[in-house]
């Protein structure tokens, strides 16, 4: 659902470009001062960014179908190690020789030729900077009690494109780290149950850092429909759903 209110309020951000024909990935067209940047949606916590003629891949991972379709990278964005979001043939199928590869430290030990960035690091890097945002588990926990993403090993991304700032969670929960950011106009948040965020989690995120767009991402089989009652007494946050289990 989409709060229209906040649609229009923040009309001047972004454009809807909706692709619906069969086989083809959803997107979306977002304006920015240094031009537009289009979202393809690819599925689960995969996602591509095209901008000023450059290509962005955020954990592309192969077993997705529509992968194998899309151009090569600039640049791609590892948020951690499991293999849904750190795949090698899915960066090789995707790299090339100048492709630059941000990632995290225990990425790195599988791919070759990255950039790592801890926790709190800033890279600038093709026109665009790239904050790197702590992602873990402070609730949901293995059988053995240590959580699904510990502290320190795994990374979200905020992307900045002229003003416009965009945050791609990674598998997190609702940490301090995300509730204190600011100045977020998109933000792709995880509802992968029992490994990241519940509905209830996004939701009070959302009300924390305030995010003009929020798209629910990774949700595998939670329902995404839930959010719009948990924010319906926020103002000013649109909720777009897309195809993103």
């Amino acid at each position: 659902m989409i709060n229209h209110a906040a649609s229009l309020a923040c009309a001047f951000l972004a454009a809807l470009v909706p692709l619906q024909a069969a086989g083809q990935l959803e997107k979306d067209t977002i304006g920015t001062t240094a031009g537009k940047v289009e979202i393809t949606f690819v599925g689960h916590g995969t996602l591509m960014l095209r901008w000023a003629g450059k290509t962005i891949h955020i954990d592309p991972w192969s077993k997705l179908p529509g992968l194998s379709g899309l151009p090569q990278a600039d640049l791609i964005l590892i948020t951690h190690q499991h293999g849904d979001h750190l795949d090698t043939a899915a960066v090789n199928l995707l790299r090339t020789p100048s492709t630059v590869i941000l990632l995290t430290a225990k990425c790195a030990a599988q791919v070759g030729g990255g950039t790592v960035m801890k926790n709190g690091d800033v890279q600038k890097v093709l026109g665009l900077t790239v904050e790197a945002v702590p992602a873990y588990n402070l609730v949901h926990m293995r059988p053995d009690s240590t959580p699904f993403h510990p502290k320190g090993e795994g990374n979200g991304y905020v992307l900045t494109i002229g003003r416009t700032r965009i945050y791609i969670a990674g598998d997190t929960e609702n940490t301090p780290e995300m509730e204190a950011l600011r100045n977020i106009d998109i933000a792709f948040l995880p509802m992968n149950l029992p490994y990241t965020m519940t509905p209830e989690m996004v939701a009070a995120a959302a009300k924390a850092f305030k995010p003009k767009i929020l798209y629910p991402y990774h949700y595998s089989q939670t329902d995404p429909g839930k959010l719009a009652p948990l924010l319906k007494d926020t103002k000013g946050i649109e909720i777009r759903v897309r195809n993103m289990k």
